[in-house]
């Protein structure tokens, strides 16, 4: 594979060339991430879109959001990449839910790209490589980025330290709700968004957006955030009402950070982030790999089980063992 034509040609925005390029930084393969490195530093960072982060409950409508919300940015004349984290398949491992296939008017827009990615069941549901996925569709100079996570739980915490704006949707519901969402959850999303708000439902969104607005208030404010964020509004992709203020909202909230200098650091303290993740994964990697330590391994699992020894005790043998045999 020549990596210097692959990063021209996405560079020059040749939708073959992304998808190959995503597959490519995906891939688990020692040679494969040799090459994906290369291709990431032949692109750069120089062009950068706006990464917004989406998340909610199963049943909230999501796709059906993201599809409509894509449509009024294409509409603009924004070029917009879609990045929708899948659970994987625990036999496959491969993607069960089929986002694209869900999303078919903004799946033919030319100037929008959809791409489902296994989570491979990594922690949190975010695929692992997603952030690589990000720099690709950058360098093929889309202008914002909608990442999808798999669902509420940590999936949330670390799709907040790849995104500029973090998004949560919500179903209109009773009081009880409010309760099942976790603090953690409402403290790092941006803009809380209660889709669903048309019909039948318009009353019940009305008060689940007023019981979260209050909610939001009791929360401490952020010092990186203007007096009125974070917010929680309402929407209805069906019918598309409020999507043109979810956006003004988004943008709103932007450029106030990027005026305040917060943007940039927001963007420098991600990138620490990942470099310190990656240095773990690779730690875990090796050790997963070493037969120095695979006897001891299979040997001391036992002992875990039967309670002959503590599991940290254990644990600091097996890193003895592994970092002496590193630095002979």
């Amino acid at each position: 594979m020549d990596i210097s034509e692959l990063a021209q040609r996405v560079a020059q925005g040749e939708r073959r060339a992304i998808a190959r390029a995503i597959t490519l930084v995906e891939s688990g393969r020692d040679d494969h991430r040799a090459q994906a490195a290369e291709l990431l530093a032949a692109l750069g960072g120089a062009r950068q879109a706006l990464r917004i982060g989406l998340s909610g409950t199963p049943g909230v409508g999501k796709s059906t959001f993201i599809e409509a919300f894509g449509m009024l940015l294409t509409g603009q004349g924004l070029k917009v990449a879609v990045l929708a984290v899948d659970p994987s398949s625990t036999r496959s491992g491969g993607s069960i839910l089929g986002d694209k296939t869900r999303m078919e008017r903004l799946s033919r827009d030319p100037n929008a790209f959809i791409r489902p990615s296994p989570s491979q069941s990594h922690l949190g549901g975010v695929a692992r490589r997603t952030r690589e996925a990000v720099a690709i569709v950058e360098a093929a100079g889309f202008d914002v980025v909608l990442i999808e996570t798999v669902g509420v739980g940590q999936s949330e915490t670390m799709v907040a330290e790849m995104a500029d704006v973090f998004m949560l949707l919500l179903a209109p519901a009773g009081g009880d709700e409010l309760q099942g969402v976790k603090r953690g959850i409402m403290e790092i999303a941006d803009l809380i968004v209660i889709n669903k708000a048309d019909g039948d439902l318009k009353p019940a969104a009305t008060r689940t957006c007023a019981d979260y607005s209050g909610a939001l208030r009791l929360l401490r404010k952020r010092a990186q955030d203007p007096d009125e964020f974070p917010k929680a509004v309402m929407a209805s992709a069906l019918e598309g009402d409020g999507l043109d203020q979810v956006w003004g909202d988004v943008q709103a909230l932007t450029d106030w950070r990027k005026t305040h200098g917060h943007f940039a650091k927001r963007r420098a303290a991600q990138a620490m982030h990942w470099f310190e993740a990656e240095v773990q994964h690779g730690v875990l990697s090796q050790l997963a790999k070493s037969s120095a330590v695979a006897d001891q391994m299979t040997a001391l699992r036992t002992a875990v089980q039967s309670g002959d020894i503590a599991a940290s005790a254990a644990a600091t043998q097996v890193l003895a063992t592994f970092f002496a045999k590193t630095d002979s």
